[in-house]
């Protein structure tokens, strides 16, 4: 509670403090037009609708991340947030150190009482945007670009294609992914050439998981008259009439309730999960592809989408599944 409610009869009452909150961008940082970007809009609403004390850092490597942690425990911040999966040993060190210190993570779980774990069921929104690619293709042949081969990513992997067969169970799906490593998220060299592979093999709705590598999955496409599928944040503007549609992950959304929570003093530790129920994930509005689509897709896409809802699909977690099947 601030000084102001407790002495709220005194002329001499101070004002409240201000919420700060640190937010430590992924690599690749500002300006990937996917996943950082999308973070740092929640960021921004929090600061015009909450009156809060915004701080953004750009680690330019993953051994960077401590640095910022640390640096904004030590200043006493309210909220500590990193974006993204391989922040989750360093931001896990420097809860523990901090206990006191609120902190969050984006795409990964801690199980520390002072963290809270922003989490997305990506398979859903996947499935989504898969069967929409079933509904576009001419060819009979779809794709799908990853970035880093990772659990996470076949999250994405997995929901698209089986999205794709439910339609059409005879669908060809290829699949490829960019590296083994951080940089595979940020290579559109690396993305355009595995897209042109596909092309080359019929693929012509080819879907991305790969931050700014993906960047290259669309101009690719564009290039070569086919249709990409954007990811995290709304892509469709990149390429109008090129972008069939966007699988948006409101990580904006996640950041903004949660500073929202810690500004109304009730911060809850531990996962926070949004899907398609809590409109965690969605699909973009076809804005400049309607007319690639066949009549009555969105009536289609919509009951799929009540169908998840109400547990009638059931769309697999490539996460969840048993160590031995992966």
């Amino acid at each position: 509670m601030g000084l102001a409610l407790l002495a709220w009869g005194a002329a001499s009452a101070a004002p409240e403090k201000p919420v700060r909150v640190g937010l430590v961008l992924s690599v690749g940082g500002l300006g990937d037009k996917s996943f950082n970007d999308g973070a740092y809009e929640g960021l921004k609403r929090a600061t015009r609708e909450l009156d809060i004390l915004p701080y953004d850092g750009e680690p330019t490597m993953v051994a960077e991340d401590d640095r910022y942690f640390r640096r904004y425990a030590v200043e006493g911040f309210d909220l500590v947030i990193g974006v993204g999966f391989l922040m989750q040993s360093s931001l896990e060190a420097v809860a523990k150190e901090f206990p006191r210190i609120h902190f969050a993570i984006v795409d990964a779980f801690v199980d520390l009482p002072n963290v809270a774990s922003l989490l997305f069921k990506e398979h859903e929104g996947s499935f989504l945007v898969g069967a929409a690619a079933a509904m576009a293709t001419k060819t009979n042949v779809i794709g799908f670009v990853g970035g880093m081969e990772i659990p996470l990513i076949h999250k994405f992997r997995v929901g698209y294609g089986e999205g794709a067969r439910y339609l059409n169970p005879r669908i060809e799906v290829l699949e490829k992914f960019a590296g083994s490593g951080p940089e595979a998220f940020s290579d559109p060299f690396k993305g355009k050439q595995l897209t042109e592979t596909m092309i080359a093999q019929k693929a012509d709705v080819i879907f991305h998981a790969s931050g700014s590598t993906g960047n290259g999955v669309i101009e690719a496409c564009k290039q070569h008259g086919v249709l990409a599928i954007g990811v995290d944040a709304n892509q469709d503007y990149m390429a109008k009439g090129y972008v069939l549609t966007s699988m948006v992950k409101r990580v904006d959304v996640a950041i903004f309730e949660l500073v929202k929570e810690v500004k109304a003093g009730r911060f809850r530790a531990g996962p926070h999960v949004l899907g398609l129920a809590e409109n965690g994930v969605c699909t973009t509005d076809f804005a400049y592809t309607k007319q690639k689509m066949p009549a009555g897709f969105e009536a289609k896409l919509e009951a799929i989408r009540q169908k998840i809802i109400r547990g009638e699909i059931l769309v697999t977690d490539y996460t969840a599944r048993p160590a031995a099947a992966k």
